[in-house]
């Protein structure tokens, strides 16, 4: 069965160079091999020598993208090569963002360029060709990355069992901590072990020992271990998470006060108000279709990106039984706080939509406006198909991580950017976590990116603690999280009410495919993967409560040591049909659970990594930050004093600055404004009305860029 998952395929067979010439260019080869990589046709993706930087700004290659595509790039030995190409445009894949273009440049980012070409020829001998051109460092080919689950098979609704069930739940039923009534369906959130909700199809025709064996199915705390976490931190709307997958439906009811906006813009705006290179981003921004209008309706959209955003960041604690409203469900979600205390936000970075296959391209920007946008988290339910898979379901992909970033250099480049970038020194994190589902190809090691060694690598596991039957596992994979197992949980399998959902994981999903329910069912990895985004968005959240900074190095060790022990459950032998769902009862398989020991990481735990987050030795406490900027009213600067002293939304503060000569400031409705009078630097504190006071220092300089760095 193929799980939710989105892969890419490639090769890993070496491309071979030939040296460039004036020769006629020769047309694509019309035979193909399974290994051959998936490309775009007419497109290749070239990084220029920084050498050549100045002259590639000169002639205004930087700018392409809001204006007239450029022909021709003023390099000679490239130009001569374009000239045999034709009809041909060169455009850089990182629209410029005026905020962040300096760190960027840092990065390279601004040597990277694509250039688009006619289909007629072939794109190994124009990726070789280039790469043979001094001024060119590296030339690859803008791969295809494609789902590799089958889009005719959405997602199990919400059954009508299941509706009947939530509409009789009293308020605060079983001690739950939410009035949420699919809350008690919701295992991966809180597991209370085996209920009434879960139906077993052919009980009548179980003894005993069958019906205790199918039961044992659900064992309570097989979860990721909320609700003490809850008592310490509920979600932050400060910390972001960039969901990177088919569009986010964010008028879903229990997401839409969740998602993150950009202020600065107006939705489906054709015009960019802030300057970040992409017109009426609101929501996000649909890489695909390179507009800000996110979508989720096409006919072959399964609701992955509302899934996975549910699982995260729905809101809690939001359902009235005794309202009469349209409202009739609502679920519980990890970091999603409520409407006293709202939880952190989802920023929907469309890469997939419909049959369009996403790419290189789509996939790069959509990370770098991740981390130039406030996002410290990358949801990423995709990757690259093990290099153990079996060749039988699935080609293998990259088997190491050398490889992976020997043919996918911009992708490790974009990573890089988000791992260095994202956060702030100011804040609970420097630097960003990319957190990836490892694969389901019931493979031995995980895929790629989600294997390298900064990225999280999540594993599935099924509501008894043991690992999902098509879960990859071992090398590369760092952790698990709830998953689900359709194929494991075959006596639930009912097909006319498809009660074998209660093997997967419930969240949120677009009405067209959810029955107009807004919920319905998913399994894999994919769904996994959401778990640990989210426990890390609680976690970063309550960083945020504590005014603590960790580097991402730091957080991440955390993330993935603070678990519940997983190998004490993994004894015996698992039996499984495999493709229950769509053959029945027919393959009857075995897995000796032996093999996942020492291999799957621990389980997620919110309650452990919050304790540890908490702990003296973890992270550094913040203060008020250094102040760099320049001269005259357009160079101000604003800061918020709250975030760095404990309880500061309570306070009153008093700022004092030594110099006045070289700067002015005050503090107005909360905030402390600083405006450059003079080159120099000048010595400030700012004193809290608890009494506790942070010195720091002041620069200012002739010119600064539009956040006062110089």
């Amino acid at each position: 069965m193929n799980k939710y998952i989105l892969t890419a395929f490639s090769t890993l067979a070496l491309i071979a160079f030939s040296a460039c010439s004036t020769d006629e260019l020769p047309e694509p080869n019309s035979g193909t091999t399974e290994t051959e990589p998936s490309k775009m046709a007419g497109e290749v993706i070239v990084k220029f020598d920084e050498s050549v930087s100045d002259m590639l700004d000169e002639i205004g290659l930087a700018k392409t993208r809001c204006g007239a595509p450029a022909t021709r790039s003023g390099i000679v030995s490239v130009d001569e090569l374009l000239d045999l190409l034709g009809d041909c445009e060169l455009e850089r894949i990182f629209p410029i963002d005026t905020r962040t273009e300096e760190k960027a440049r840092e990065a390279g980012l601004h040597l990277w360029y694509v250039v688009r070409f006619s289909d007629k020829f072939d794109v190994d001998e124009i990726t070789a060709r280039f790469s043979r051109i001094g001024e060119v460092q590296t030339a690859t080919p803008n791969r295809t990355i494609k789902r590799a689950y089958r889009t005719d098979r959405k997602a199990i609704p919400l059954t009508e069992k299941m509706c009947e069930l939530a509409k009789t739940r009293a308020d605060g039923a079983n001690g739950y901590p939410y009035n949420d009534n699919l809350l008690p369906v919701q295992w991966n959130i809180i597991n209370r072990g085996y209920q009434d909700a879960f139906t077993i199809d052919d009980e009548d025709q179980m003894d005993e020992e069958q019906i205790a064996a199918a039961k044992a199915k659900f064992q309570a705390g097989a979860d990721v271990n909320c609700e003490k976490a809850w008592e310490m931190s509920t979600g932050d709307p400060s910390i972001i998470v960039a969901v990177l997958d088919e569009g986010v439906y964010w008028r879903h009811p229990d997401l839409q006060e969740n998602m993150w906006v950009n202020e600065d813009e107006t939705y489906a705006s054709h015009k960019d108000n802030d300057g970040n290179g992409y017109a009426g981003d609101y929501y996000g921004y649909d890489f695909i279709n390179n507009t800000g209008i996110i979508s989720c309706d096409a006919s072959a959209d399964t609701g992955h990106g509302t899934h996975v955003a549910g699982v995260i960041a729905a809101r809690n604690n939001n359902n009235d039984p005794g309202n009469n409203s349209e409202k009739k469900f609502s679920m519980t979600s990890i970091a999603g706080g409520t409407a006293e205390k709202p939880g952190v936000r989802i920023m929907s970075c469309q890469i997939f939509s419909g049959n369009s296959a996403s790419n290189t391209i789509s996939l790069v920007r959509a990370i770098k406006y991740a981390a130039d946008n406030g996002a410290v988290i990358l949801q990423c339910s995709w990757g690259y198909t093990s290099g153990t898979a079996n060749g039988y379901e699935n080609a293998p992909s990259f088997a190491t991580q050398e490889e992976w970033e020997a043919y996918c250099p911009l992708e490790k480049v974009a990573l890089d950017y988000f791992v260095h970038n994202a956060g702030s020194p100011n804040g609970p994190i420097e630097g960003g976590l990319p957190i990836f589902a490892s694969g389901n190809e019931y493979a031995p090691s995980a895929g790629f990116p989600g294997a390298a060694d900064y990225c999280v690598s999540v594993n599935a596991i099924a509501a008894d603690y043991t690992i999902s039957t098509f879960s990859n596992y071992g090398p590369g994979s760092d952790i698990s999280a709830p998953g689900g197992d359709q194929d494991y949980y075959f006596e639930f399998a009912d097909q006319e009410h498809r009660i074998g959902s209660m093997g997967c994981v419930l969240s949120t999903m677009p009405p067209q495919v959810s029955n107009d329910t807004g919920y319905g069912y998913m399994e894999g990895t994919s769904m996994a993967c959401p778990h640990v985004s989210g426990v890390a968005a609680l976690g970063l959240s309550y960083a945020v409560q504590l005014r603590k900074h960790f580097t991402a190095a730091e957080f991440r060790k955390l993330l993935i040591e603070n678990v519940t022990p997983l190998d004490e459950h993994q004894t015996g032998t698992k039996y499984y049909y495999h493709y229950v769902v769509d053959l029945g009862k027919t393959y009857l398989k075995t897995i000796p659970l032996s093999q996942y020991v020492g291999k799957v990481g621990g389980l997620v735990n919110a309650e452990m990594l919050l304790k540890a987050i908490a702990g003296e030795e973890a992270g550094t406490k913040l203060s008020f930050p250094n102040i760099y900027l320049g001269i005259g009213e357009e160079n101000k600067v604003i800061e918020t004093p709250a975030r760095y002293f404990d309880n500061g939304e309570s306070l009153t503060y008093t700022l004092t600055i030594e110099n006045t000569a070289i700067v002015s400031g005050k503090i107005e409705n909360g905030k402390a404004v600083f405006i450059g009078l003079a080159e120099g630097a000048s010595p400030a504190s700012i004193k809290a009305s608890n009494g506790e006071t942070h010195s720091f220092n002041i620069t200012v300089r002739k010119s600064a860029n539009g956040s006062g760095w110089l």
